[in-house]
């Protein structure tokens, strides 16, 4: 086990998240400003896209890193039956869901129930596909859904906050079923899906356009919240969630509903690209 690993194990990942969530608040324009433009420098960030180009007009570091693009900057995919990235980034890994279980990264996996919190709610998805989508300091932080869906019900599926990036990905067992998450369930028009919002260590806040910040607080145990009846229905391409800084997101799709395309590990994917295709007559 490599240093960079036993750290992982190591570091208070809460207190850090939280200390992290409050500095990035923080209006004091010096401090801001500073992380703003190391950002921007070390990762090349397109400012050009933002309906505020300007950097440092921001309040504070979180403003910036949530930001909106300009209308047009994203777009979806023309074809109606295209599955649609949820979010800038890189692909971590796609395909299909083996028996139940969500292949990792170098020999390891998962499952879907783990990724879930229970057994029943894993059972559409037993031998179905998925893609987890890896967000960078970089990358523009808000979430859209990957199809049409009514929203049916959230778990908050407390954890650990492991690092997601690739190096913690390829080293930590079960990573992504560890680590504090929100599962978002859709009925979709052809049947349900999931998408996960997964945490990470100075990383764990996630807000929904539904219920406002959701992470944190942290849970001790697992929260579930009913949407059924409140017809919560998001359009495809709708934003529906951001990430508080970066991390990951899975979608979960039944067998049989869709194909995906040739997706390779670290492959650069946008909000709106096509990802695979409904299967004819679903």
């Amino acid at each position: 086990m490599t240093f960079k690993i036993l750290l992982q194990y190591l570091l208070p990942h809460r207190f850090l998240s939280r200390l992290v969530y409050w500095a990035t608040r923080w209006t004091f324009a010096p401090w801001k400003n500073w992380l703003i433009a190391t950002i921007v420098r070390n990762y090349d960030v397109d400012m050009a896209e933002a309906v505020q180009p300007d950097p440092l007009a921001y309040q504070h570091f979180n403003a910036f890193f949530t930001r909106k693009l300009k209308p047009g900057a994203r777009r979806a995919d023309a074809d109606p039956t295209a599955l649609l990235s949820p979010a800038d980034g890189r692909i971590s890994q796609a395909g299909a869901i083996e028996d139940g279980r969500i292949f990792q990264a170098k020999g390891q996996s998962y499952t879907a129930a783990e990724l879930l919190g229970e057994e029943a709610a894993a059972a559409p998805y037993r031998n179905g596909c998925f893609v987890t989508v890896y967000l960078s300091p970089r990358d523009y932080h808000r979430v859209h859904m990957p199809l049409k869906g009514t929203l049916k019900e959230t778990v908050h599926v407390p954890g650990r906050i492991f690092s997601v990036a690739p190096f913690a990905v390829e080293a930590i067992p079960r990573l992504f079923a560890r680590n504090e998450r929100l599962v978002c369930h859709f009925e979709g028009e052809h049947g349900p899906f999931v998408v996960v919002m997964v945490g990470a260590v100075l990383v764990s806040s996630v807000a929904t356009v539904w219920d406002g910040l959701v992470i944190p607080p942290y849970a001790s145990s697992i929260r579930r919240k009913s949407f059924a009846g409140q017809h919560v229905t998001l359009e495809r391409f709708a934003e529906m969630a951001r990430f508080n800084m970066g991390s990951t997101v899975i979608v979960l799709l039944p067998e049989g509903t869709t194909e995906l395309d040739a997706l390779q590990p670290q492959q650069a994917v946008r909000v709106g690209q096509r990802l695979g295709a409904r299967h004819p007559g679903n």
